[in-house]
Order: C-alpha cells, then structure tokens, then sequence
C-alpha cells in the first residue's frame, strides 16, 4: 500500500470494500441495457400511481434515440433536458446518449437568460421541456437566436388516471404551455407513438463526454463540467463498492446494510439536473434495477413536504439521498408521525454539512443510519464517504476516499505543496470519477488541475485537512460560494444580473448563514444607484423574481453610497460578509 491511500490499512476502511476496483469500458446507457435485458419486467420509473418498466423505458429510449437521428442530431451535437423529475428524464437522457448526443441538463427553474446562457454556450441543438404554463414559454422565449431547432414537449397528462386528467383539464390543474410554436415543436407522446425503437449504429468512445453539467466552480463563472461515460459509470462502480454489493452478488441480496439488486425504492427527490441527484438517485436506480420515485416538487403539499412523505411511505422507499435541509425539513414537519417511513434503510446527506444533533433526530425518527459524504460536480460526483456504520463514522467529518480516490491537502496559496497530516490546506482529488475538463474553457480546466506524481488531481476550492486515519474535514470552503439549500449560487452571476437593471451602478452579493440552519445560507445584495436615481430594496427583490430561479434571489437587499474595493478595482465581497456578520452577532464558521 503506497503512502498516499494510508487510510485503505486503517481500522476503519470497510472489511467488504476492495481497495482498487476495474471499471467498465463502455457507454453509459450500457446500464439500461443490461437492466432491461436482465430485469426487463421490474418496474422503474414510478409517478402518480403508474409505473413502467425497465424495458418499457428501454424501448422508450430507442424511440427517442431513433427521431433525434431522424431529425439530424449527428454524434456529439448536444441536447438539452429542461426537465424536473418527471418520467421521461430518464428516457431523454439515455434516448439521447443513445443518439451519441452530449446531455446537458439544465435547472428547470432557470428564466430565460439563465437557460440561453448554457444553449448558447453549448449550441444545444434540441431541448426537451416540460408542458408548462411557465417552463414551455420561458423555454421558446431562450431559444431564439440559438441553434435548437428541436423543442420536444412533454406532458404529464398520460400519467394521470382518466378521471384525474379529465378533472385537471377542466379545472386547469394538468400542466400544460398557453401555446407552442409550431415550426420547431414535437409532442413526446407522439414521438413514442410513431417512431420504431431503433438504435443508430455508432462507436462510442467511453472516454467522451457524456454529459455537461454547468457549476460555477471556484470563480463563479457558470461553466459545463464535461463529465465521461467512463466517469460516471466508475463513480456508480465505486458506490455500489461502498454499499456492499459486488457483481457476483448480483442475483443475490447483499450483506446486511448494504443494497439489493433489484429489490430497492429510490425516492427521486434531489434534482436530476444536479450531479448529486443524477448520480446517487437516478443513476444508482439503474445500476441496481431499483424502482425510482419520481418527485418533481418535494416541497409541495399541505403543510411543505407533505406530498414527499406519501410517496416515501405509499411506495415503501428503501433508499433516500438528501441535503440537510430537506432532511430537516423532515423531522420537523408537523405530521412526521404518521408516515411509516420505517422501509428506508439507506440514506446519504451531501452538499452542505450535516449537522450531529440533524443526523440524531433523524435517526430518531426513521430508525435508519444517516451518513455524510462528499463530491463535487466536476467529480461526477462522490469521492468521499463515511463508512456505512455508527462505530466507524465521525461527525463533522465527509469520510474517508471511495476505492481508487486519492485525497491530498495542498497548501493554499500555490497548490503545489502537500501538508502534513492535521494540517490545513486545499483539498486536491484524483480518480476514475474526475472530469475530462471543462466545456470549451481550456485556461479555467488548466487552472483547476494540477500533475502531482504523475497523476492528474483536481483543485477543488475547498479548505481542509485529513487526520491520521484519512477521515477529511472541510473548514472553510470559497468565500464567493454561496449554499442556499445545498444548491450554489454565484455572487458574480446574480451581480451580472442585477447590472442590467437601468438603475444600477454597483452591485455584490453575499451569503449569510441563517440562523437556524447555519450550514444553510440566503443571498443578501448590496446595491449603489447611478446619480440621481432613487429606489426601494423591495423593488430590486420584486425584479428579480423574472431574472433569477429562486435560490438565487437575493432575500434582503440594502442601497449603499458605496462598496468596499481594493486597490484596483475589485469588490472586496469578504469585507462585506464580515462587517455584515458582525452587525448581526454571527460568528463566522
């Protein structure tokens, strides 16, 4: 064992995990195939009741495969999915690759700049959207003088029993655009009805990338982490490794905590769009044939959640990957205590820290092991986790590296140079599952990668250090970053924003910690007016609400003469934060 993965011959590396594993050299939609061929008649994808089956969905997807080609998607064009968690993600998304098309997902929250942003930046030639009043419209008005030339609808109407569809339709509840431009559009369901399943025969390099994934990275500039066949399917390799399952237990159930092939209930509440969701929920669902909840909004119900609770207890959902707050949401709702939410068994919390005293009530009320772990978009996403029992995990801590990952601390200013263990530096990642790069941004991959011994490591902006075990703690993370509900926002995308107001002169923005959540964050922005020019902080919130998803928007707004800046010319946002925290009474973590 070389020096560098001293945690693999600690105590607390798991008996069943190997240290080193192989990785599939092949395409990602390989996964589909191999569960459609093996367990073609176990349900997948489950919403409102109905569900279909993975070679349902199979089929679903070489029908999809078959009208991109038709319609002149040539191999390495990309197609974008503007889609919540709804059915047909799934189906899009391997339909897609299976043209040889790169996916890039986009946050169905997205307004239209937002979205254009990465059409343009991409050239998306098609995109699948949502049958919406809001998402279709806002999707056509981001089109224009872009290269998608495809916008395929789909509704959510066939889902539905006959007496709800009937009852939405009248009474305006089944989703559904105020029009659609006729030149550019297609219907899903027609496109299922009227194209044979039929795959283009074309050589796929598991090397490509397979799929774009935009993040704002350690400069808050958005920009799409190119994302391999290859990567992914290690990263799904290197969990499945972690929960105990191997592939000769395939047909078999796994030892005691670790996952059933076949036999698990994924509930789809994290966003498909977002790495985490994509990987550990949607992703996972597939590698291990398990069913997959989809929830567009768990949010949604009366009071918040409700809705997210039935569908876990209705479906008898087995494993559940969440953010902190969403789980504290959870525990606290008011009617926890009728839901049977006993069935989960496995449960995962990443992209912002977990809190002990969260993790405790959690078990409390579920009965079920929460374990923090740790990854990044560029990092497909996990490298770190804790193992997968109380003895062994440690609170505060994202874990130990998953098989294959090497972890080292830099030292912060030139990342050049490895600390010691125990000391503080930039955490620096190495593995099957770090990105290819990012998207047409050459000087910004360069920027981020660093050749340590001969191997590639990435940079990932975040402050730790390891301790003599290998378990890694985060202390600091970029300041710029804001987590609002273990979602990022970037400071310069929504100042960006806001200097297009014809109001506005100057413009920062912050995240500050709330105070019952300090791991979660809200945006405050800080405005100065062109000369002459009088306005309201409600006002620049109320304009906002069409420029920026919701996450972004800032919360409280404050008008100012000025803003600090440095000696040549840059916003001094860490001033603010702290002169802010300190006007409240909080200390900075």
């Amino acid at each position: 064992m070389t020096e560098e993965l001293y945690w693999q011959d600690g105590p607390h590396w798991p008996e069943t995990a190997r240290k080193s594993l192989d990785y599939p050299e092949e395409p990602l939609f390989a996964i589909l195939d191999r569960a459609a061929e093996k367990s073609g008649d176990l349900p997948h994808t489950v919403f409102m009741g109905k569900s279909k089956t993975f070679r349902e969905v199979r089929d679903a997807a070489d029908r999809i495969a078959n009208f991109l080609v038709k319609r002149g998607v040539k191999q390495d064009d990309r197609v974008a999915i503007f889609l919540p968690n709804v059915p047909h993600f799934p189906e899009v998304f391997f339909g897609s690759l299976k043209a040889g098309a790169k996916v890039v997902t986009c946050n169905p929250l997205y307004k239209k700049g937002e979205l254009k942003y990465q059409l343009d930046d991409t050239d998306a030639v098609a995109i699948f959207v949502l049958d919406h009043p809001t998402f279709t419209p806002t999707c056509y008005e981001a089109i224009k003088d872009t290269k998608v030339e495809t916008v395929v609808v789909c509704s959510v109407k066939p889902w539905l029993s006959k007496i709800t569809a009937f009852i939405g339709g009248l009474i305006g509840k089944v989703p559904k655009s105020p029009y659609y431009e006729e030149d550019k559009t297609f219907f899903y369901d027609e496109i299922l009805a009227n194209y044979e399943p039929e795959v283009p025969t074309l050589t796929v390099d598991p090397h490509d990338t397979a799929i774009l994934i935009y993040t704002g990275g350690t400069t808050g500039v958005p920009k799409g982490a190119e994302l391999t066949h290859y990567n992914l399917a290690s990263n799904l390799v290197q969990i499945s490794e972690w929960v105990y399952l191997r592939a000769e237990d395939i047909a078999e159930d796994a030892e005691p905590g670790g996952a059933r092939y076949g036999r698990e209930v994924y509930i789809g509440a994290l966003p498909w769009y977002h790495s985490y969701g994509l990987t550990v929920t949607f992703l996972m669902s597939v590698f291990f044939a398990g069913k997959l909840v989809c929830i567009p909004d768990p949010r949604s119900g009366k009071p918040p959640l409700s809705d997210l609770l039935k569908e876990m207890a209705d479906n008898k959902g087995t494993v559940f990957n969440c953010v902190p707050a969403l789980y504290a949401g959870v525990v606290n709702h008011p009617d926890i205590a009728k839901y049977d939410l006993t069935s989960i068994s496995i449960c995962s919390s990443g992209a912002a820290p977990l809190p002990p005293s969260l993790a405790e009530e959690w078990e409390k009320v579920t009965g079920t092991l929460l374990i923090e772990g740790y990854g990044l978009t560029e990092t497909s996403p996990v490298t770190h986790t804790n193992p997968t029992n109380k003895a062994h995990r440690k609170f505060g801590s994202i874990g130990l590296p998953l098989p294959d990952t090497i972890c080292k601390i830099l030292d912060i200013d030139t990342g050049t140079q490895e600390m010691p263990i125990g000391e503080t530096g930039e955490i620096a990642l190495h593995g099957p599952q770090v990105m290819k790069g990012y998207w047409m941004k050459p000087e910004e991959t360069a920027a981020v990668m660093r050749d340590i011994g001969g191997k590639r490591f990435f940079l990932t902006g975040d402050i730790g250090h390891m301790d003599e075990e290998g378990y890694t703690y985060i202390s600091d993370r970029k300041k710029q970053m804001i987590i609002v509900g273990g979602l990022k926002a970037y400071p310069r995308e929504i100042e960006d924003t806001y200097f297009e107001h014809p109001k506005v002169k100057m413009a920062a923005a912050i995240g500050i910690p709330r105070g019952d959540d300090p791991g979660n964050e809200f945006v405050k922005a800080f405005i100065v007016l062109k000369d002459g020019e009088t306005a309201t902080p409600e006002e620049f919130i109320e304009w906002a609400r069409d420029k920026m998803a919701g996450y972004k928007r800032p919360r409280e707004v404050d008008i100012v003469d000025e803003l600090p800046m440095s000696q040549v010319g840059k916003v001094l946002r860490r001033v603010l934060r702290e002169e802010e925290l300190k006007r409240r009474g909080i200390t900075d973590a």
